[in-house]
């Protein structure tokens, strides 16, 4: 069988460069190692948040404000509502590295930040118990995604443009051939003009012949019900980051009866093997985020009523690897999105089908270059 473009791997990254290519006419083929909606990636959940100020780097704030605009066209083209404006509170010492990160996308790109000093992040928001060494920077141009929804609405888009989409047929293997791409899945034989890798916490395996500095982390977010539940809605309380000497640690309003969701950031040991992380929450898990809430959320620190495991795939830096294959000219990747990558999608599908189809793009993901490892 004879596609235009292969995509191995339909989360996020790989169902919304299907959705693309599809729209853009061609004939695509997705394929996914496990079953649609399933839990053992990156790509599942309820929410995720989505921020403009980005502390991570300056570079990613045009793409965070052209993401908004294409999950809002998917909402239209789809009929659904999937992502909510909320407030995006980010918190540390002036020094911190959050705090400063924030500033300078503000500064860089002209964004509306407001700072807050100790006594007006008090007054604004007294659910935290915060020392007078803690400042404040809220952004309106933020808010979350369902990400669930999300991922199937980016399924469904590509499948309606005519994008063939299959799950549990993994890719045992890929290569070179003339004029385009051979891919050996289980059940047969395929070939493509091209081929555009999202493998997610899979990717190293599958792209072995670039050595990536890839390693996986399991990430717990836990919801708490909170004692006084109405002051943790989200027309009173923010999204949340929170930079501590301790650790980095998110977290999202009361959405339904399982209360705020939180979890601590880039705290597990990184492995080699997605297949060896733990599943089971445990409370070894809740131990750290609870003693986060009862310090400086008492009355978000209720009962742990729900959690869930996902994984990051980390690259070294932090930051992404998009770029074409050094050796394969008609290969396109995406890998290494490092535990806050979901928001870019729409924007990253984009990226993709462009260097999978004409070589470049006019995204600024130079940032992203798999140059900078020395793979070539």
């Amino acid at each position: 069988m004879t596609f235009d473009v292969i995509v191995l791997g339909l989360g996020a990254m790989g169902s919304a460069t299907a959705s693309v290519l599809a729209r853009r006419g061609l004939r695509v083929l997705g394929l996914d190692r496990h079953d649609r909606g399933h839990t053992l990636g990156s790509s599942h959940g309820h929410t995720r948040i989505i921020r403009t100020a980005y502390y991570e780097h300056p570079d990613y704030v045009p793409l965070c404000r052209a993401a908004f605009g294409l999950w809002h066209d998917l909402e239209q083209r789809r009929g659904q509502h999937l992502l909510t404006a909320c407030p995006c509170l980010s918190v540390g010492t002036p020094d911190s590295e959050l705090i400063r990160g924030v500033r300078s996308a503000a500064e860089t790109h002209g964004l509306s930040l407001e700072l807050l000093d100790p006594g007006q992040l008090r007054n604004r928001y007294p659910q935290f118990r915060l020392g007078d060494d803690m400042t404040g920077a809220v952004e309106q141009a933020s808010g979350f995604l369902y990400v669930d929804d999300c991922v199937r609405a980016l399924q469904d888009d590509a499948a309606r443009h005519g994008a063939e989409l299959r799950f549990h047929e993994p890719a045992l293997e890929w290569k070179s051939q003339p004029g385009g791409i051979a891919v050996k899945t289980a059940w047969e034989n395929l070939s493509a003009g091209a081929l555009v890798v999202t493998a997610g916490p899979w990717a190293r395996p599958i792209l072995a012949d670039m050595n990536l500095p890839l390693t996986v982390m399991r990430q717990t977010p836990l919801w708490f019900r909170p004692h006084r539940a109405a002051d943790f809605r989200r027309d009173r309380f923010p999204i949340f980051l929170v930079d501590l000497p301790g650790g980095a640690f998110y977290g999202i309003p009361m959405l339904d009866s399982r209360g705020i969701k939180a979890a601590l950031h880039y705290a597990a040991p990184e492995l080699e093997n997605a297949d060896e992380v733990s599943r089971e929450v445990t409370l070894e898990d809740e131990q750290p985020v609870r003693a986060f809430l009862r310090e400086y959320l008492p009355n978000a620190a209720g009962p742990c009523t729900d959690g869930s495991t996902c994984l990051y795939t980390l690259t070294p830096d932090r930051h992404f690897v998009v770029d074409r294959h050094p050796g394969h000219e008609r290969v396109a990747i995406a890998a290494g999105f490092s535990g806050h990558g979901f928001k870019f999608a729409p924007v990253i599908g984009e990226a993709l089908a462009d260097l999978v189809t004409t070589g470049r793009t006019e995204w600024p993901i130079g940032l992203f270059s798999a140059r900078r490892f020395q793979t070539i």
